[in-house]
Order: structure tokens, then sequence, then C-alpha cells
């Protein structure tokens, strides 16, 4: 029995030999598999993933997942709080995200049944493989056209064309249209961008940032018309006096049921790649009880779609809206102003509203009021209208558009009635000489043009 027992063990130490090595060698053919390209992917995932997140250096903010990308940004769009920020000030090329300001410009600025002209100009600077519909020459189409190739397929020669179109309708031209949309950019606060084009091909004084594109695409909110394009799957242009048919389809991918990337919160969107800015992406979301905008900068591939999912989701999951009307007990505030929007800060679940800080800026137009700016460890998230208690007005010098009436007596009114009175007669009696001496001139003149006639 005994040499029986020494040969199992013998057979099973045998086998597991074998099996190790197998496993070795296995883990020694995929080391193998990966190709010093593969390995370098890697690596740089790896790196852009641990790059700093700087709202997870907010004491007590919730912890934000890494992203395989340089910059990334959710902000809440009623009251523009930033609930995630990594490198969101920094500088990249935004490729075809442009085409969201460009939609915005023409919206401001045009009409959707206006009419887009196709110039040589507009078809002239495209290159092989860059996106396009195939217009021609001289062809016309509508803005809502127009605007539905730009979103949609993401359409060069259209960008273009809606630039140069909607500056001449304006009485400018093309490059006007491109002054607006850095004006624009710059009046909603955007700092540090600067557009040279508006369809993002490469150039590279082209360039924005992940807060300056957020800022943008939380203004294209006021037109639902541009969510009614973004969140069309397809759309064809009909075959006209004006130009031929043209069929295009939706671009984002988390608009698809059928893709692994859908997502039923997204509500729009914009796509964008070239060599230089890597992968960019815009997504707008509402899950019933917040809309948020997301930008994500130079991503690898589809990961902007992941890094976009989980930025969302973390908002989501870590933050909720709250009334000021029935938190703020401040002094210094007579009571809150109901207003349809805003009236409310996005807090994340661990902070309690009495950790805020609050500003008061009074308003120079309507005395009494004023700004609640809301803040947490410095970071903007939400405001309030409100009305100011009498006690700051008085401590502050600020006086209240009402002006009391000043109490006449019965005598005041009898004496000032009475200045008036004589004040009247006077004017007249200046009046009635003045005519009594016209009309003894009047005579005089007359008499002696009588006599100067009897001589002759």
């Amino acid at each position: 029995m005994r040499w029986k027992n020494k040969i199992l063990a013998v057979f099973f130490i045998i086998i597991l030999c074998l099996s190790m090595g197998v496993s070795a060698a296995a883990e020694e053919v995929w080391t193998e598999t990966l190709t010093p390209e593969q390995e370098e992917i890697q690596k740089n995932l790896e790196r852009l993933y641990e790059l700093p997140i700087q709202s997870n250096e907010l004491p007590g903010w919730p912890e934000g997942p890494g992203t395989y990308g340089e910059a990334a940004i959710v902000m809440e769009v009623g009251t523009g709080a930033i609930l995630y920020a990594k490198n969101i000030d920094a500088h990249y090329y935004p490729a075809s995200i442009t085409k969201i300001l460009t939609t915005l410009v023409a919206l401001e600025n045009g009409k959707l049944d206006d009419k887009v002209t196709f110039s040589a100009d507009s078809l002239s600077f495209l290159e092989w493989g860059d996106a396009a519909i195939g217009m021609k020459e001289g062809d016309i189409i509508s803005l809502e056209q127009a605007l539905n190739a730009v979103l949609l397929a993401s359409a060069n020669e259209v960008s273009y064309a809606v630039g140069e179109s909607i500056g001449k309708n304006a009485g400018y031209d093309y490059n006007w249209f491109i002054s607006q949309m850095n004006t624009r950019c710059q009046e909603l606060g955007g700092m540090n961008s600067h557009f040279v084009n508006p369809h993002g091909l490469h150039d590279d004084d082209h360039y924005t940032c992940a807060r300056d594109m957020a800022l943008i695409s939380r203004e294209l909110f006021k037109y639902p018309e541009a969510f009614e394009i973004m969140q069309a799957m397809q759309y064809e242009i009909k075959k006209s006096k004006t130009t031929e048919s043209h069929v295009f389809q939706q671009n984002h991918k988390m608009f698809y049921m059928d893709n692994p990337y859908y997502w039923e919160y997204v509500i729009g969107g914009k796509t964008g790649f070239t060599d230089q800015a890597h992968n960019t992406l815009i997504t707008m979301t509402d899950n019933g009880e917040m809309q948020l905008v997301c930008v994500v900068l130079k991503t690898e591939g589809v990961n902007v779609y992941s890094d976009t999912r989980n930025l969302c989701d973390y908002v989501y999951n870590n933050f909720k809206k709250t009334e000021v009307q029935d938190l703020e007990k401040s002094e210094n505030i007579e009571k809150i102003i109901a207003q349809e929007e805003s009236g409310y800060v996005v807090l994340p679940e661990n902070v309690e509203f009495e950790k805020l800080d609050m500003e008061i800026i009074p308003d120079i137009e309507t005395k009494g009021e004023a700004a609640l700016m809301y803040s947490y460890e410095g970071n903007p998230i939400g405001m309030a209208r409100a009305e100011l208690s009498k006690s700051y007005m008085k401590d502050k010098g600020i006086k209240t558009e009402k002006k009391e009436e000043k109490k006449v007596s019965f005598k005041e009114k009898k004496e000032d009635k009475s200045v008036k009175d004589k004040i009247i007669l006077a004017i007249a009696c200046f009046v009635l000489i003045l005519l009594i001496f016209i009309l003894i001139e009047y005579i005089i003149i007359n008499k002696r043009a009588r006599k100067k006639h009897r001589r002759k």
C-alpha cells in the first residue's frame, strides 16, 4: 500500500509542476503579446488617470473618479456650480466641440428659416478625411438644416457656411462671426479661449479650456431648438431647387440604445477629434432633478464615454439641489425672493447649509434687494435673490426707492395757492399792458400814415 501512496504522491507532484509550468508559460506568452506601443499606451492611460483632481482637494468634498483624459469638468446648469474639476483652465485644442459655440452664435444672431449659402471659400479649405456631407458651391439651405448637419454630422463645410452667411445677413462678413464667437465666450466668463474658425479643424491658435466650454454649453440651454436637433438620430436635407438630398446620422454614441455607452439621461452633446486634440466630448444630461454639462478634453479613444458616465454618476450620487428659502437665517435678510431659476445651492451630501459662506451683493437698480452668492471653501455653488433687512440697509446707508411724502398743512396749501394766484395775475397784467402798448403804437403809426397821404 505504501508504494501505491508514493506513486500517487509523485503523480500529483508531476501534475502540479506541469500546471505551474503551463501557467507561467501562459503568463509569459501574455506578456510577450504586448507590443512596445501597447505598453506605452497602457502607461500613458495610467498616468492620465493619476493626474491631480483639483475638486478633490476641497475639504469635505466627495472624492471624484480619475479620468483617462487630461482635463474634465462637470457643471450644474442652473447655478453654474463646478462640481468636478480637473485642469479646467489649461489650454487644449477643442476639435469639433467648437461647433457648440458656432451653434450658439448662429441662434443668437439668426433665425431657423434664414438662408445659408455655400461659397467657394466654404469648400476650398477642406482636406481629405475632414468631416463633410458633400455640399457644393451655390447650394442654399436653411439655418435649421445647416445646424442639423453641424451638430449631427459635424460637417465642416456647413459650419463655415453658417459663419459666413450669418455674418453677411447681419451686414458684416465671416470674420465678424469669428469675432462674435470670441466676444460671446468672454461675455459668458470664458477667459482661456481663442477661436479662429467655426469648425474646430486644427490651428495652433485655436484653443479653449474645459471651464469655457462648459460655460458656452450652459448658455445653449436657453435654446430648446438646439436640443431638438442634438437628439435626432438621423436627418435628411431633402432635395430641392437649391440643393441635392443629404442624409446623415447622430455621432454621439450615448444616444444609441444598442450601444454599450447608451444612457437615458443624455439630452445633448457634441463629439470631437483631431490628431492634435485627441478625443473631446461635451455631454448634457438631465435625471429629472438636476441638469449637468460634462466636458472631457484630450482623452484617449472611447474612454470619453466611460469617463463622462462615471463623472455624471459621481455628481448624481453625491450632490443634491437644496432650496435656500427655508434655510437662510441671516439677520441681514428680510426674505428670499421666489424665482423660477436659481434660489438654490448644490450641496455635497455630507455638507450642511450652515457651513456655506454667503456674500451679499446689493442691487444697484432695485434698492433694498440683493443677490446672495453662496460658496463652499471658495467654490461657488449657487445664488438667490433677497430683500434686505431695514437694519442692514441703515447700517450700509442704503436708501429705498420709495420717497416719503411731505405732509403739508391746509394753511401752507392756502398760502402756496395764493402765491401761485399772484404770479398768474402779474403775468396777466404784463400781457395786458403789452397789448395796450402795441395798440397805441398801431394807432400812432396809422395817424401819421393818413396825414402823409393828405399832404400829397
